[in-house]
């Protein structure tokens, strides 16, 4: 008996200096590079398949098995972002709630009712690819969410990422996780 209880404390402490060191050297290196906070958490998420965890919010990057096939965030495509602005202002713009349009059961805001026209009368022309999900996560064969402010235009096609360190990282090789992500989509949505 006094020996299992020896044993349990001997184990025990070395799991507590084993947390400390990693604690003390995770707590070092985050200190000696406050400079690179934003390229660790892009490689964070390059470096995790699964997207398991999000650097940024300490919430789970992918979405659940089964998911749709367009991100929604607040109950809205692109968080009620004008996916036509991308292409006639070249920037994100806000849509309003006065012209909205349901496609592929997600709710779709536009600027003004000539942008609502034009994605009713070809709305795989404006959508972003993959849904709307992080274009570098689908390459690499998992969901993430994405901010409207991380995009490119490529080709005709609007991508959207996960933030605009993560676009920057997807963009080092464009054509190759684009087709990287078209081999994975839609399949990636049932994992």
């Amino acid at each position: 008996m006094k020996l299992n209880y020896v044993t349990t404390i001997a184990i025990a402490s070395l799991f507590t200096v084993g947390f400390a060191a990693s604690t003390y050297a995770i707590s070092s290196s985050t200190n000696s590079n406050r400079g690179s906070s934003s390229r660790s958490a892009v490689e964070a998420i390059a470096n995790n398949p699964r997207g398991a965890g999000n650097p940024r919010l300490g919430t789970n990057l992918h979405a659940d098995k089964g998911q749709s096939s367009i991100y929604v965030k607040n109950g809205l495509a692109i968080g009620g972002t004008d996916p036509v602005a991308y292409f006639q202002q070249g920037r994100p713009v806000q849509g309003s709630s006065q012209f909205e349009y349901q496609w592929k059961g997600a709710t779709w805001r536009f600027q003004s009712a000539a942008n609502k026209e034009l994605f009713v009368s070809n709305p795989e022309e404006y959508a972003p690819q993959y849904g709307g999900y992080c274009a570098y996560a689908v390459s690499r064969g998992y969901t993430a969410k994405t901010e409207p402010e991380a995009w490119k235009i490529v080709d005709g096609k609007l991508y959207l990422n996960y933030s605009l360190e993560v676009r920057d990282l997807w963009s080092q090789d464009i054509s190759g996780n684009i087709i990287k992500a078209d081999r994975n989509w839609p399949g990636v949505l049932e994992k």
